[in-house]
């Protein structure tokens, strides 16, 4: 398949082959359902397009999906987090691969374009790039798709607003609303993998530190949860109430971000939205502060203000860009406002993305096997995947959960 692919150096492919090996080594689950599920045939010869993170975790997954008997195309959902040696690898093991590092935007463009023109018949997705460019370029290869499956919060965002528009003609299962996804990825692999992230790029000691977390949904709660464990003093900004009462019973510190931003030294954002650290909160920060993205785009701050705003731009250590302010302050971005625990790190722990690529393993056989009998539009994970995802891990725990008499069950059942 390297003939048909697209990627940087394929001499890279032995590093990428020991990366992938590492991470079948410690996913059970994937490889559990792969044995007992996806082996049965469903996928043989479906035409499946993935947009993801092209690291070793994921290209386990799209191996598997190869292995089941799909013809599997990837293409990168974040320019910074692709991995050249996991590229060579996966072409080598027969998945068509269109990627590459830190591609320009017109080449990045180009690379999910190709993926699309394969005609894909099930489409795993992370922040819709593959459905809503086809949608909006190719509606003459939406006839051919079955269905998708979306990986994150900021894709079943713009998926809901899709649908709502009437223009999603197949279903689209939202896996990231998954329990066995969003409880564990979102929240714990999150905050896990960015706060490792941060720690390793600065070689700082977070204890005693003002952290800013931007957002308290899954991802601000694993943030904050990590962000403490590490003994920094934690502030949550949200717009939601509800949410913002919640960081409190916590135990963090709530704020308007505005006066969050004159006592931050490290800020961290996870929203899925944009421009929520902006020219007026640069204006507040200390010299010295230092601006992580765990969210998903790299405009959740604004990075064209900030350079507007900056007299001197230089790298300060590698994947820390330093811009310095006209009265002598120094912010630090990470990453250039990429996901930090991907753009500079390895991303989230195996065992939690074991769980995840379960799931997405699991949605891309339900569609093939049930895509027809569904409604076009967005639409929740069967709990039944959600169960068998959890059962799963369990019997690799080797733990059993408790079974409830038949009893206790006849008391749940009745209002007498």
């Amino acid at each position: 398949m390297i003939r048909d692919s697209i990627i940087k150096d394929p001499s890279l492919a032995p590093e990428g082959h020991r990366k992938i090996a590492w991470v079948a080594q410690h996913a059970p689950v994937l490889r559990a359902i792969a044995q007992r599920r996806l082996s049965d045939g469903s996928l043989r010869g479906r035409r499946v397009a993935m947009a993801i993170h092209l690291e070793a975790k994921t290209a386990y997954l799209a191996i598997l999906l190869r292995e089941a008997g799909a013809e599997v195309t990837v293409s990168g959902s974040n320019p910074l987090s692709t991995q050249d040696a996991v590229c060579a690898a996966l072409a080598e093991r027969g998945v068509r691969v269109f990627a590459t590092h830190d591609p320009s935007p017109e080449e990045f463009e180009g690379y999910l374009m190709r993926t699309i023109e394969t005609a894909p018949e099930i489409v795993i997705d992370d922040g819709a790039e593959l459905v809503s460019r086809m949608v909006l370029h190719r509606p003459d290869l939406l006839q051919n798709v079955a269905g998708a499956s979306e990986e994150t919060t900021t894709g079943v965002i713009k998926l809901r607003a899709m649908d709502e528009e009437g223009v999603l003609p197949f279903p689209v299962l939202a896996a990231n609303d998954a329990r066995m996804k969003h409880l564990f990825d979102n929240r714990y692999g999150t905050g896990h993998s960015s706060i490792a992230s941060i720690v390793s790029n600065t070689n700082l000691f977070l204890s005693g530190k003002v952290v800013v977390v931007m957002g308290f949904g899954w991802v601000g709660r694993g943030l904050a949860r990590y962000a403490d464990g590490m003994g920094a003093r934690v502030v949550v900004c949200e717009p939601d109430p509800v949410k913002l009462i919640e960081a409190y019973a916590e135990g963090y510190e709530v704020m308007n971000s505005l006066r969050a931003a004159e006592v931050g030294d490290v800020f961290v954002t996870g929203t899925g939205n944009l421009k929520v650290l902006r020219a007026e909160h640069f204006e507040r920060m200390k010299d010295g502060a230092i601006l992580a993205n765990a969210g998903h785009y790299d405009h959740e701050f604004d990075l064209a203000a900030l350079r507007e705003m900056a007299v001197a731009e230089r790298e300060a250590r590698a994947n820390i860009t330093e811009y310095e302010l006209p009265d002598g302050r120094r912010l630090h971005v990470l990453a250039r406002g990429r996901l930090v625990n991907i753009a500079a790190a390895d991303g989230h722990p195996v065992e939690i993305m074991d769980l995840t690529f379960a799931v997405q393993a699991l949605a891309a056989h339900h569609l093939a096997n049930h895509a027809a009998e569904m409604r076009p539009g967005l639409q929740p994970i069967p709990q039944e995947i959600d169960e068998l995802v959890a059962r799963t891990k369990l019997d690799t725990m080797g733990v059993e959960p408790e079974r409830l008499t038949g009893e206790q069950l006849a008391y749940l059942r009745s209002w007498r």
